[in-house]
């Protein structure tokens, strides 16, 4: 039964992001634990860190799953390997694919594998404001509403990239190939 709400990020700035997330889209919706729900429009974002790579392609969706926490986790960083995803240590750098995590129904957790809410969550304007755009009535867990977390982000590195996500599109158009 797929009852738990999470909220996951994805962030992609090598390797054709847009396709990247795209596909990484298509292989959740394609696990039998993971339903999507809504997904945001993509932005662009600079990088946070070393400002010498490509800005980021970013987007947030709402699933429905039957999995735990750490299941979630496992099945995401599989997809991110499925898509060249590399863990070299390197805090904050280019990426072909970033999955994270950023709420799980009301949960707090803290352990050496996961942290939710996610820790930086509310100084990142593009993890913020696609959240907000999906989920506007939201209210977070420190019982401010999610429009006030938004009105706290800068906007100067942020802008969203024309056109909608259409997921039905995407997951025919790959059982084609």
């Amino acid at each position: 039964m797929m009852s738990d709400v999470a909220y996951i990020g994805l962030g992609s700035n090598i390797e054709n992001p847009q396709t990247q997330i795209n596909t990484a889209l298509v292989n959740m919706q394609s696990h039998e634990q993971i339903s999507i729900q809504h997904c945001s429009h993509l932005y662009a974002s600079a990088p946070m860190g070393p400002q010498n790579q490509p800005d980021y392609v970013n987007a947030v969706v709402k699933i429905t799953t039957g999995l735990t926490p750490i299941e979630l986790l496992d099945v995401l960083q599989e997809i991110e390997q499925q898509h060249g995803r590399k863990r070299l240590g390197e805090r904050w750098g280019p990426r072909s694919l970033d999955l994270d995590i950023i709420l799980f129904n009301n949960l707090n957790m803290d352990n050496d594998r996961l942290t939710l809410p996610h820790y930086g969550m509310a100084q990142r304007e593009f993890v913020m404001v696609p959240l907000f755009e999906i989920e506007p009535d939201m209210i977070m867990q420190n019982g401010k509403t999610i429009a006030s977390w938004v009105a706290d982000c800068s906007f100067a590195h942020l802008r969203r990239l024309p056109g909608k996500i259409d997921l039905t599109s995407l997951i025919i158009s790959t059982q084609k190939l």
